[in-house]
Formats: structure tokens, C-alpha cells, sequence
């Protein structure tokens, strides 16, 4: 007999085949919770994309469910000899299991993230704000999930002979069955041919590693690699949403002061080279106008830092722009006031950034054709500018940007001229002969110096001119640069979030602004608002178009500075920097770049810096 409960056999066979049916309604108490996370994340707009949604729906909770069973219920049913306790035990386990995947769709509502570590931190820390008090309250359900369990338990076992005689167990196994495998095909497929209405599906709900085969399509010559880096570096698609940028349409108090603009951004210059010994004019430039000493570049890359300087916004959104090919609000409000543009750079824009995402409006690329020397050198660059300075009407007001590389060359600018001096007299000998290190270093001053020259060029010129009475300056970098100082085998950019490689230079100068030298941390995102709202005269709240504050204007409520790119979160606060990755790990560093073995991120200022990181996308 199926329930007679005296033989072992027909005990295990009885408790097996229930738990089957616990599973299957769980799986479906799973799909409805997992129903928050669709809601909260961004709708697929093809017809292929939501096939697969509906098809991870289905297999991922399918499969999620069922793994719990095979791995703690099904053995589990034959080491209870009880049946009344197996089903008290696998209340208990699905009670546990429900309540976990709660809590994950409340992480994902609030912070979008799994749960993790550091959620589980920030749960646990004890700080009273809003969202852990919700999360507490949370828990008033468990008693509720637990009743309902057992309910199901009972019912279950109840019916167990005649659900077992409807023979439906195969067809429901292999309808979530089929939408397992279908998910995780249409993935490959998709992950190879970079279509992102699926593959920003990856994250969206938990536990979800959709497979990937670029290696096994390589191999068999489906899938050309250096072709796919390519599209994939070009389209900057991956995990972008839809933003709104602005949030809503700015006003203006009038057309502005009419004042040319000039950016000068030196490539890979760190903040401490601004000093009297490495970039002596630099440094009496800045003395004599604004200089912002506890400057924080967007990000340690190049990329995502020249976005934040054009944007104003953190670069967690920089693939959505690159997406869908947005324009500056700042170069499109210049170009509204007919601003002549003038585009220039030492090694002639590579950066895809440009003309993903910043100069690609017609005016742009027009100067961007016309303005370039043939051959990439900082000297024909500059000189370029100095013509096409020559050709501007004095009455109309005038953009210009202007790229250096030569410091981000170092290492292959031995020769330049001037050199810089001192050089190595008291360098330390190993073995080889000179340290390798200080060899780089010095070579990087050197680069400096010989920017330092070419900048005084600049200003002399602006002087010869009489512009500088009535143009705003700009002179700053898109990272600094490493020589491992943070003993961490970091060198160069783009490999940690120290100051080393985040903060730059920020000197400003800007007719009937007082001298002065500013200390409280600032940040890239902060230039746009400056310029809007100094400049440009916008009546509109900076927080609608930028993530920054106006440079002028002394915030005492902010307490951090938001940095890192699409993969990390960079919180940079008085005495430490929060890197959280997109998964939720976080490490938390000390001035030095040390991992401090207490450090936690407070709750309150993560809600802060995950509203940021929401705001500009478009509303469900």
C-alpha cells in the first residue's frame, strides 16, 4: 500500500513522491515572488526578449526550487524515519527558502541588488533608517508563510493518491525542463551576437548564471573573437537601461555671460604634479586663479572619466548614453547659443567616447574632420588651435577643447624637451642599476614638464590676444596614474581607486572669481553644473541634468564623492573609499588604500548613492 507506513521502501517511495508535489506548488509560490523582480527591472521591448524572460521565469524558479529539493528533501526523506517530522523539516526548509526570496525582491526593489554580504551587513549593522525598518517588518509574514506551509503539507499528503494517479509529474517536469534549456540557448546565441533585449536580463533575478559558449563557438569557428570585442567595445551595450537626461526641460534666467570656454585636459596627469619643481607655470597659474586642491576625476579610466566631465553624471551611466547616442547637455546649451566649436587633440580622439557619446553632433565632427593634424603630436595640436583662434570673430563667443597625451606617453617620450631637472642624482642602485621604478617616475615628470611648456604656450597666447579677460579656463585630467604606491602591484590607471588614480588636477580660471584655494573634496560631475549654471545662466536644479554641485558654492551636507564606472560603485568619504562591486561585495579602504578589517559602508549613505544611481533612468 502506498501510505501504509510499515515497510521502508514504501515509506521513502510515499515521502519522495510527496515531496515532488511540495516542490511543484513551491515553485510556483516562487514564480509569483519572482514576479516583483520583472516589475522592478527593465521591460524587454522585442518579442525575443520577452520569450526569454517568460522562459527564465519559468526554468530559472523551476530549476532553483527543484536543486533545494535534490540537494536537502530528497535525502533528507530517506534519513527521517518519520513522516510526520520529514514534513515538519521541509516546512521548516521552505519557510526559510520563501522568506530569503523576500527579503532578495525587497533588495532588489530598494538597492538592485541580490542579496549578499553586504546587504546582509547593512541589515545587521543596527542603524535605524527607513528601509531597515521595512525590512524588519518583513518578518510579520514568516508565521504567515509557515501556516500556509504546513496547510500545503497537510493537504498535499491528504491528495497524494490522487495526484499521483494523473500521471502529470513528466509533462510538468519537462515543460520546466524545456524552459531551462530554452533560456540558456537563447542566451548563448544572444551573448554572441551582443542582442541586448536579453542579455541585460542576466542579473535580474537570483542565483542567475545564464551560460555562456563564446569559447566552445570560437573553437568551431562560429564566433569570430576579435570581431565580437570590437562590436562590443563599439556599442557599449551591456546592462544599459533607458535613461532621461535631462529629467525634464531646463530653464533659463537669460543667454549667459557670452564668455568663450576652453577645456584643457592633460591625460593621465595626477594632482601632486602640480607643484613648482615638475609644472612650475602650472602651478603660478593656479596660485593666481582657482585651484582645487581634493579633486576627484569620475572614474580611473579613460573613458568613463571624460564622461564624467561632459555629463555630470556617474558612470554607471555611461552605457545607457553610449546606447542610445545622447549629446551633452553642456555642448548642446553652447551649441544653442552658437558657440563656434574648436576640437583638438594630441593623438587626434581615439577614444570611442567621442563619438559614442560626446562630439557626435554635426557641428562635432565637422570640426573633428577639419581641425586635426595628419600626424598625432601635442605641439601640431596646439598649434592647430592657435589658427583656428586666429580665424574666431571677436564678437561671437567661442568652445574650445583641447586634448594633451603626452603625459599618458610617457614612456615613450624620452626625448622631449625641456627635460626635466633634477633627474636621478640621489636615485637608489639595485642590481640592475637604477631603480625601475623611479626611472618611470622621472620619465612621467619629465612628461609633465614638457606639458607644463606647451600649457605657458597656451596662456601666452590667450594674453597676446587679450581673451583671457573674457574666457573661462579649464585645466584638468581624466585620471592620474599609478607607480605602485599603494604596494598593491597597481600600476598606470584602471586598477584600483586610490588617490593615486583618481584624483587630478581641477585649476580654474574664471573672470571675477576671487583667488583661492579650495580644499573640501569636489568631483568631475561637478564641472557641468558649474558652467550651466555660471556660464550658461540655467534657472533649472542642477540635480536635473547632473549629479554634481555648482564649484561655487560650498555644500556642508555632502559627506561623499561618487567615482567608478559601470561595474563599480566608488564611495570616497573623509577617511575611506567604499568599492562595491555589481554583485554587492564590497571592500572598504583607508587613506592609504589599506583594507580596513572593520569597515562597513553605512545604510543611510548607500540608499544615497543608489538613488543616484536610479534617478536618470526612465520610470517603470
Amino acid at each position: 500500500m502506498v501510505a501504509s507506513g510499515n515497510n521502508y521502501k514504501d515509506k521513502v517511495s510515499q515521502l519522495i513522491s510527496w515531496g515532488h508535489w511540495f516542490s511543484f506548488f513551491n515553485i510556483i509560490a516562487a514564480m509569483l515572488l519572482g514576479t516583483r523582480y520583472i516589475v522592478q527591472s527593465e521591460w524587454p521591448e522585442t518579442l525575443l526578449g520577452q520569450l526569454y524572460l517568460g522562459f527564465s521565469w519559468i526554468g530559472h524558479f523551476g530549476f532553483l526550487v527543484f536543486g533545494f529539493y535534490i540537494l536537502i528533501l530528497f535525502p533528507a526523506s530517506f534519513l527521517i524515519p518519520s513522516q510526520r517530522l520529514m514534513r515538519l523539516f521541509a516546512v521548516l526548509v521552505a519557510t526559510i527558502g520563501l522568506t530569503t526570496l523576500l527579503l532578495d525582491t525587497h533588495a532588489y526593489e530598494s538597492l538592485e541588488l541580490h542579496l549578499s554580504p553586504l546587504v546582509w551587513d547593512l541589515l545587521l549593522s543596527g542603524e535605524k533608517t527607513e528601509l531597515n525598518a521595512r525590512w524588519q517588518y518583513l518578518f510579520v509574514v514568516v508565521p504567515i508563510i509557515f501556516l500556509l506551509q504546513l496547510i500545503l503539507s497537510e493537504w498535499l499528503w491528504r491528495k497524494l493518491r490522487k495526484l499521483t494517479r494523473k500521471h502529470v509529474g513528466v509533462p510538468i517536469a519537462t515543460v520546466f525542463g524545456l524552459c531551462f534549456l530554452g533560456s540558456h540557448l537563447l542566451y548563448i546565441w544572444a551573448d554572441a551576437n551582443l542582442y541586448h533585449p536579453v542579455t541585460m536580463q542576466r542579473s535580474n533575478f537570483p542565483l542567475s548564471y545564464p551560460m555562456t559558449a563564446k569559447s566552445f563557438m570560437e573553437k568551431h569557428g562560429l564566433l569570430d573573437r576579435q570581431d565580437y570585442v570590437k562590436r562590443r567595445a563599439e556599442q557599449g551595450l551591456d546592462e544599459s537601461e533607458l535613461i532621461r537626461y535631462p529629467i525634464e526641460k531646463l530653464s533659463f534666467n537669460n543667454r549667459g555671460t557670452n564668455q568663450n570656454l576652453l577645456i584643457v585636459m592633460i591625460d593621465s596627469l595626477r594632482s601632486d604634479m602640480v607643484n613648482e619643481e615638475t609644472m612650475p607655470y602650472l602651478t603660478a597659474f593656479a596660485n593666481q586663479n582657482l585651484n582645487y586642491k581634493n579633486h576627484y576625476s569620475a572614474s580611473n579610466d579613460n573613458m568613463t572619466g571624460i564622461f564624467g566631465l561632459f555629463y555630470g553624471l556617474p558612470g554607471g551611466y555611461i552605457n545607457s548614453v553610449r546606447s542610445e547616442g545622447s549629446t551633452p547637455i553642456l555642448l548642446k546649451t553652447l551649441k544653442e547659443r552658437n558657440y563656434d566649436f574648436g576640437l583638438f587633440s594630441g593623438n587626434q580622439f581615439k577614444a570611442p567616447i567621442y563619438y559614442q557619446a560626446i562630439f557626435n553632433t554635426k557641428q562635432a565632427e565637422e570640426n573633428l574632420a577639419t581641425n586635426q593634424s595628419q600626424q598625432p603630436d601635442d605641439q601640431l595640436a596646439i598649434a592647430d588651435w592657435k589658427t583656428w583662434l586666429d580665424s574666431q570673430n571677436s564678437e561671437k563667443p567661442w568652445f574650445s577643447y583641447l586634448e594633451l597625451k603626452s603625459v599618458q606617453e610617457f614612456e615613450e617620450g624620452g626625448d622631449y624637451v625641456p627635460q626635466f631637472t633634477p633627474s636621478l642624482g640621489n636615485v637608489k642602485i639595485n642590481a640592475e642599476g637604477v631603480d625601475s621604478t623611479l626611472l618611470l617616475k622621472n620619465s612621467y615628470r619629465n612628461a609633465a614638464y614638457y606639458v607644463d611648456e606647451l600649457l605657458a604656450d597656451i596662456f601666452e597666447e590667450l594674453t597676446a590676444k587679450q581673451d583671457l579677460d573674457n574666457t573661462i579656463v579649464i585645466i584638468t585630467a581624466n585620471h592620474g596614474t599609478e607607480f605602485n604606491e599603494t604596494g598593491t602591484n597597481s600600476w598606470g590607471a584602471n586598477s584600483n581607486y586610490s588617490q593615486y588614480q583618481l584624483k587630478v588636477p581641477m585649476v580654474i580660471h574664471w573672470p571675477g572669481q576671487p583667488v583661492a584655494e579650495i580644499n573640501r573634496p569636489t568631483s568631475h560631475l561637478d564641472v557641468v553644473p558649474t558652467v550651466m549654471e555660471s556660464l550658461l545662466n540655467v534657472s533649472s536644479s542642477p540635480k536635473i541634468y547632473s549629479s554634481g554641485v555648482n564649484l561655487f558654492e560650498e555644500h556642508p551636507k555632502r559627506s561623499w564623492i561618487l567615482a567608478g564606472d559601470s561595474r563599480d560603485i566608488v564611495v570616497i568619504q573623509q577617511n575611506r573609499t567604499t568599492v562595491v562591486d555589481k554583485y554587492g561585495n564590497y571592500r572598504v579602504y583607508d587613506n592609504n588604500y589599506k583594507l580596513m578589517d572593520e569597515g562597513k559602508p553605512k545604510l543611510s549613505t548607500l540608499m544615497q548613492v543608489m538613488h543616484e544611481l536610479k534617478r536618470f533612468y526612465q520610470p517603470e
